[in-house]
């Protein structure tokens, strides 16, 4: 397979965005800007298993709570022929495992940091006390431990987990600590869906590697790349050119974008049909039949997908449909055609579930009823309203049982996108139009087209803390690291603002 060479690249400012200066003359660059765009169909040996994420252990405490141990180390996996590659896991040495836990369970983790430097764990869409988040307030020391407690209460979803420490969380996901959460509840567990783990229920953590001669990652920056990291070799729950053994008609795939920074816009490799079932905050009240589903990192989605008895079929991600203006497309990734994973269906299906016409609940934020309203411009590498991160800087509170309105605009040409942590929001409109089907569920993390403007409610429930802030920011983690991020505050009846203290946001090595 043709490999697209990585260079490290210089970033500099250059009015509102970002320009870029890469080493190398301009017969380099010139061969280089011929070889951005990447195209790997048909071209992928799909010839390795597809490993799907064993299922977390846990055990009852005393006062009922549901523990799960997590242990992040490092370690060597075998992920291609010849040297193992250097990787960080979470209860093994390559991602971890699925946490699965039903609505209303008091659920407890055991965390261990094995590494040899400070780390965390975010509960990625979760709804959960700020001291519970894991984001970058929460880091551990090598060594450390952390016991976060909480009590599910938010419907049936496919969440997800990774580290959160402030300026590197890009390399800790790169380096392999990521992991599906997925939660079930009443409504979920009685629909006719498929639901079989890892049968006809299938998570699908999709993510992006470079590697070197001795197959080791490559974490430098590509060409021109606006984005950070862009992976020629695509690896999906860490199995490189994978297939799986369809059983069923019917098959459940929990998507994950798990890469740093690439953007995916699914299909198959014969233009299919599927149907769109669940955004990242649960399942949508009815299925939404597509050929294309675009997601940014960060972003998750259920579809299920029908099979013919006897054939293979090819998930592939597309040249991206939206997302950025002129070249900037090729450079960032918006133009590679990209195998992804084998589906190799049994002579004979079973055929047992179905998609019902009814699912789950239409987002119910009233904009109506909006006590603040305030707007948000991504722009160049690492600003929120023209401001970088400060982790000692509350931005702003929030009052607890109130809905407010965020709109929140991408000022540059290439890829950001919005995250909020604590809440699912409704995507209102986008330059005032209604939004395309694919934001008309829960959402948390949403793609920025550039230049739209996308109006979002979401309602502050629950947990207050005057002191410890939930996070926003960009989810491509090269622009969160360098600051494109801002953080607020819950706050209760007569509650003011308070200070971060100053363990919580000291420098970590």
């Amino acid at each position: 397979m043709k490999r697209r060479k990585a260079l490290k690249w210089t970033l500099i400012g250059v009015g509102g965005g970002v320009g870029v200066i890469a080493l190398g003359g301009a017969g380099t660059v010139a061969y280089l800007w011929s070889s951005a765009k990447l195209d790997t169909a048909g071209k992928v040996d799909f010839d390795n298993p597809l490993a799907v994420p064993p299922l977390a252990e846990s055990v009852d405490d005393p006062s009922g709570a549901r523990v799960f141990n997590l242990d992040i180390k490092a370690g060597t996996t075998a992920l291609k022929q010849g040297a193992e590659t250097e990787t960080w896991g979470i209860n093994g040495t390559f991602l971890g495992p699925t946490v699965r836990a039903r609505r209303g369970e008091e659920i407890a983790f055991s965390v261990y940091n094995g590494l040899d430097e400070g780390t965390s764990l975010h509960w990625h869409g979760m709804h959960l006390p700020a001291v519970m988040d894991g984001g970058p307030h929460q880091e551990m020391e090598p060594g450390g431990d952390w016991t976060p407690q909480w009590t599910l209460n938010q419907p049936a979803a496919t969440l997800w987990y990774h580290p959160h420490p402030h300026g590197r969380t890009a390399h800790h996901v790169y380096k392999g600590l990521a992991g599906m959460f997925i939660i079930d509840d009443e409504e979920s567990e009685a629909l006719p869906l498929p639901s079989t783990y890892g049968v006809d229920d299938v998570p699908l953590i999709v993510q992006d590697r470079n590697f070197n001669g001795d197959n080791q990652f490559e974490d430098g920056g590509s060409f021109m790349s606006m984005q950070g990291i862009l992976g020629d070799e695509i690896m999906v729950n860490g199995t490189l050119g994978p297939y799986f053994d369809v059983t069923t008609r019917l098959v459940r795939l929990r998507l994950l974008n798990g890469s740093v920074s690439r953007l995916y816009n699914f299909g198959f490799g014969d233009d299919r049909r599927f149907q769109l079932i669940a955004t990242d905050g649960g399942l949508l009240p009815e299925a939404w039949e597509t050929d294309r589903l675009q997601l940014s990192p960060g972003e998750r989605a259920e579809i299920v997908v029908a099979f013919e008895p006897g054939e293979t079929a090819v998930l592939r991600s597309h040249p991206a449909a939206e997302g950025y203006t002129g070249p900037l497309a090729r450079v960032n990734g918006g133009e590679d055609l990209l195998d992804v994973l084998q589906f190799r269906a049994a002579d004979s299906l079973a055929d047992e579930t179905s998609v019902p016409d009814r699912m789950g609940t239409a987002p119910d934020v009233d904009p109506a009823e909006a006590a603040q309203e305030r707007s948000f411009s991504l722009s160049g590498f690492s600003q929120i309203n023209g401001d970088a991160m400060d982790l000692a800087r509350i931005d702003f509170g929030v009052q607890e049982g109130t809905v407010e309105v965020w709109e929140v605009t991408n000022a540059d040409g290439y890829l950001h996108s919005f995250h909020v942590h604590d809440v699912q929001f409704r995507v209102l409109d986008v330059d005032g139009d209604e939004p395309p089907p694919q934001l008309l569920g829960w959402k948390d993390t949403v793609q920025l087209v550039p230049q739209r403007k996308y109006r979002l409610a979401m309602r502050f429930a629950d947990y207050t803390d005057p002191n410890l802030p939930y996070m926003f920011h960009c989810h491509i983690l090269a622009h969160e690291d360098a600051g494109m991020m801002g953080q607020f505050v819950v706050l209760g009846e007569g509650e003011e603002i308070g200070e971060v203290p100053a363990p919580a946001h000291a420098a970590h090595g």
